[in-house]
């Protein structure tokens, strides 16, 4: 049965005396049975030491971590019933993959029928049963993390911990092993915690995400509020691909109009009660549109397939918009920019905490 999580008040402070690193400052996170969050931030967030204490290869220097209802700060890893995948594989070279994926039973004196019967289970899930015969030094990188999936699935933990596993695969094997990742979770319903420095993962692996900045938990929700709502301008800068648009301005206000000032025009839009503001718009809330007033000229245009970017230099600043793959635009074009009224992102423009109208 899936066990929950809970981090409650967890701090770690690195060094001594007056040569101290907090690198995490009081993180609260409560994961649901069977749900799969994933820790995102850039390097140096601190989300791999957050990993690394919950699978106890760290002690928090303040806080409660609990699994299943039970505080384990300072219980050995091998008796917090965990299973950790690392970005490195991290399989015996001399072992066979069916040794690989049975070497933690055998270490638990599991017996040899029992231990065959799982094996093959694991190897039928993660569709490397004709594999089972090879040493990793025959497979390649994404089999290898298939293997290292299964030696740590054949445990039946309560927790499955994921620290980069896809870092070191080429672009393609990364999607097919997210996708491998994404149905072994829903199949097997284990409670599953996921560090990657890559939005992308993040937005399309987790039930839930936790933004992470210099320690500290900056938001956590769905994907959908994370990218629809994001609680600041850093959270909507780092996720989304490409980047938010940001145009800094003020509030003008006329009776109960409202009016949003800035360099080289102004748009008529319910604003937030407050003077100087950043407007947060996606790249596919900006539109090219011919008759506009607001205008500024094509400097870069990015083909993508299905799509295509367009960064428009306009005098509040450079501005991606995603257009349609047959758009007629050209470097140097002189275009017209219109806003989608119903998407606006608002951010007070001296924190950058977002704003309610």
């Amino acid at each position: 049965m899936a066990a929950s999580l809970q981090i409650a008040g967890i701090r770690k402070v690195f060094g001594k005396a007056d040569k101290t690193v907090e690198v995490l400052k009081k993180i609260d996170i409560d994961v649901a049975p069977g749900e799969f969050l994933i820790l995102v931030g850039p390097s140096g967030c601190g989300k791999s030491t957050l990993l690394n204490i919950i699978a106890g290869l760290e002690d928090p220097t303040e806080g409660e971590l609990r699994i299943a209802g039970k505080n384990v700060v300072g219980v050995a890893p091998a008796q917090r019933d965990i299973a950790m995948v690392f970005q490195s594989y991290a399989l015996y070279p001399t072992m066979t993959v069916a040794d690989n994926i049975g070497f933690a039973l055998e270490m638990r004196k599991v017996p040899a029928a029992e231990r065959k019967k799982r094996i093959q289970e694991v190897a039928a899930m993660l569709q490397i049963e004709h594999l089972l015969d090879r040493r990793p030094a025959q497979l390649s990188g994404g089999q290898r993390q298939r293997v290292a999936m299964g030696r740590a699935l054949a445990r039946d933990p309560q927790l499955f911990l994921f620290d980069e596993p896809l870092s070191n695969l080429d672009a393609k094997l990364r999607v097919e092993m997210r996708a491998e990742i994404k149905r072994l979770h829903q199949t097997s319903g284990i409670t599953s915690v996921y560090v990657t420095h890559d939005q992308v993962e993040a937005m399309t692996l987790g039930s839930r995400i936790a933004v992470m900045k210099d320690g500290v938990l900056q938001q956590i929700g769905t994907p959908k509020e994370i990218y629809r709502q994001p609680a600041n301008t850093y959270v909507a800068s780092f996720i989304g691909s490409p980047t938010m648009n940001f145009i800094n301005g003020r509030v003008q206000r006329e009776g109960e109009q409202s009016r949003f000032v800035f360099q080289g025009g102004s748009l008529d839009l319910p604003c937030p009660a407050v003077d100087a503001v950043t407007l947060g718009q996606r790249p596919e809330h900006i539109h090219l549109a011919d008759d506009a007033a607001w205008r500024g000229q094509v400097t870069l245009v990015e083909p993508t397939g299905a799509d295509t970017y367009v960064v428009v230099q306009t005098e509040a600043g450079a501005l991606t918009v995603r257009e349609a793959a047959s758009t007629p635009v050209q470097v140097g074009d002189t275009v017209g920019l219109s806003i989608s009224s119903r998407h606006n992102n608002w951010f007070d423009a001296h924190s950058g905490v977002r704003l309610a109208l």
